[in-house]
């Protein structure tokens, strides 16, 4: 949370290359991740055109906007592509993707995937970050 986040979505150079991430507001954070390619995550995480899969932050603040919070893996509407055919569950989505653009972001450089993934957990526990799950239910 020390380090001066990005504000203008223009990664600035040390951003590369695989590690830790945080997406926040006024200072809270929101939502921790990691990638192999922090350039390419980025860009999905914000892209206008980014899908379901692509962008799971910007699909749980859809998901909590609309109150459809319950995740379900059956084909239909309640799915995750059947969601996003909701015009308002669409136009959440969107909104969101849009909120995202103009979070604070923050990049920690770790090149080993399991420090990755435990620095990931830690971040997100020692931050609170409430749109981190890791339940795999």
């Amino acid at each position: 949370m020390a380090q001066e986040p990005v504000l203008t979505g223009i990664l600035r150079p040390e951003f590369s290359g695989s590690g830790v991430y945080m997406f926040s507001e006024a200072g809270e954070s929101l939502y921790v991740g990691r990638t192999r390619d922090v350039r390419k995550r980025y860009g999905q995480h914000t892209r206008r055109s980014s899908g379901h899969n692509s962008a799971p932050f910007a699909f749980k603040l859809a998901r909590n906007a609309t109150g459809r919070v319950k995740a379900d893996y059956r084909p239909g509407e309640n799915s995750r592509a059947g969601l996003l055919l909701d015009p308002e569950f669409a136009a959440a989505f969107s909104n969101a993707l849009e909120r995202i653009r103009g979070m604070e972001f923050r990049f920690v450089s770790e090149p080993d995937p399991t420090r990755q993934y435990l620095l990931e957990v830690y971040v997100s526990v020692v931050c609170g970050s409430p749109y981190n799950d890791f339940d795999t239910t």
